[in-house]
């Protein structure tokens, strides 16, 4: 058995271990403290919730296949008491490879403010932070996978809410910066984020957002603001990211998308709704913040993409995807990834 299967089955086990763990606690109500004051047995039993995406893409240049099953997630998530909740989420295959994705405890005392603490996503990008059931496509934005690549890390975020007036909710926080494979190394400086969603009228929400890295010697900061909009069943959304290296080593990344797409409601036993979609992103040349031999090198070269689509949803449960890729390189660079997609997300 080699180090790295030892390893995942070593993840998976404890992830079991966890669930059973948490079942067993859960009936466990013997405490006269308020802060863990017991729920409702059906609210304070743990949940198990997952994700399942399996999809097929053709490969229109390269005239290729192949099928891939994108995410397998598996979370257990409830409550300790009426102001402690938590999640553990572990992703059996994401593409292949094995990842524990959160791990988080979280104490909200009063309504409006919220601490939480543990291996986390960093609050940043709105098109970023979606779960992939939830994903407006097939395949990620540029800003999503390419230009925010990694931004999951171990540290600790508060929350501060307000819904009456002016709906606003600001999120900061603060983290080790090294990733979440490496938790044991001491730092001296904390990676941090701040981000503020406001809602000035109602369906209408501006997001702002701003993020400071340094994954090895490069500090890189990004700047973010999005607007998304949505009416009976029509929804507009649109980001831009702005990602500066320190000491200029390297051009500025900027990175763009806009998408829209409109819900069909379909009366048939199968299909709830069909809904067709396109978005158009792209992303100038960008690097990760890793260097190669001491030199920052380009990790993305400038692109384009329009993706058109349509989405049927089956029941709240089930969807199938239908996505065409259309890339833009500039003229001395091979385009090779256009493509058709076909995926099925199962939500249980």
């Amino acid at each position: 058995m080699t180090k790295k299967s030892f390893i995942s089955e070593k993840i998976v086990f404890l992830f079991i271990v966890f669930s059973s763990s948490l079942c067993t606690f859960a009936d466990d109500k013997n405490t006269n403290s308020d802060l863990f004051k017991p729920l409702d047995a059906i609210l304070y039993a743990p949940q198990v919730e997952g994700c399942i995406r399996s999809k097929y893409e053709y490969s229109i240049n390269a005239n290729s296949h192949r099928f891939q099953v994108r995410n397998a997630r598996f979370s257990v998530n409830g409550k300790l008491s009426s102001i402690i909740d938590y999640k553990a989420e572990i992703d059996l295959s994401d593409e292949g490879s094995l990842k524990m994705l959160d791990a988080w405890g979280r104490v909200a005392p009063v309504d409006f403010f919220s601490l939480k603490i543990g291996q986390q996503k960093v609050p940043f990008s709105s098109d970023h932070l979606r779960a992939p059931h939830v994903q407006a496509f097939a395949n990620r934005s540029f800003i999503s996978k390419q230009v925010c690549s990694g931004l999951r890390d171990v540290g600790a975020t508060v929350s501060f809410k307000n819904k009456d007036v002016l709906p606003f909710e600001f999120l900061a926080g603060i983290y080790n910066g090294m990733g979440i494979y490496s938790q044991k190394k001491w730092v001296t400086d904390f990676n941090y984020a701040l981000r503020a969603v406001i809602t000035p009228i109602k369906n209408i929400s501006i997001s702002l957002n701003y993020n400071s890295i340094k994954p090895e010697l490069l500090k890189i900061n990004f700047f973010d603001v999005g607007l998304s909009c949505y009416y009976e069943n029509l929804y507009l959304e649109a980001e831009y990211v702005h990602k500066v290296y320190e000491n200029n080593v390297l051009d500025p990344t900027d990175a763009f998308l806009a998408f829209v797409y409109y819900d069909i409601p379909v009366e048939t036993k199968i299909i709830k709704t069909i809904s067709p979609r396109i978005r158009y992103d792209m992303m100038t040349d960008n690097n990760k913040g890793k260097a190669v031999d001491g030199a920052y090198l380009v990790d993305d070269i400038k692109r384009s993409r329009v993706t058109a689509g349509v989405n049927f949803n089956f029941d709240k449960y089930i969807m199938m995807r239908l996505n065409y890729e259309k890339y833009f390189y500039d003229k001395d660079i091979e385009n090779k990834d256009d493509k058709g997609v076909i995926e099925f997300v199962f939500k249980f």
